[in-house]
């Protein structure tokens, strides 16, 4: 199954938690400390950790199909 993983970085507010949960798919921008996704299409054994940080973002700015 192909999971596209984004990440609105204006709405991100910075709070770490997907990549306390999915660090090998997203990270953090040094400067300010938005989401990065970097990997849009981990692979399955990512993809109940990535739907752990869509449930943990405070702000709901992950989203994945």
């Amino acid at each position: 199954m192909v999971l596209n993983v984004e990440a609105d970085t204006k709405v991100c507010v910075g709070a770490g938690q997907c990549v306390l949960v999915a660090p090998d798919v997203f990270d953090q921008r040094v400067e300010d400390g938005i989401v990065r996704v970097i990997q849009t299409d981990p692979p399955s054994e990512q993809h109940r950790a990535v739907e752990e940080a869509v449930h943990l973002c405070p702000s709901g700015a992950i989203t994945f199909r």
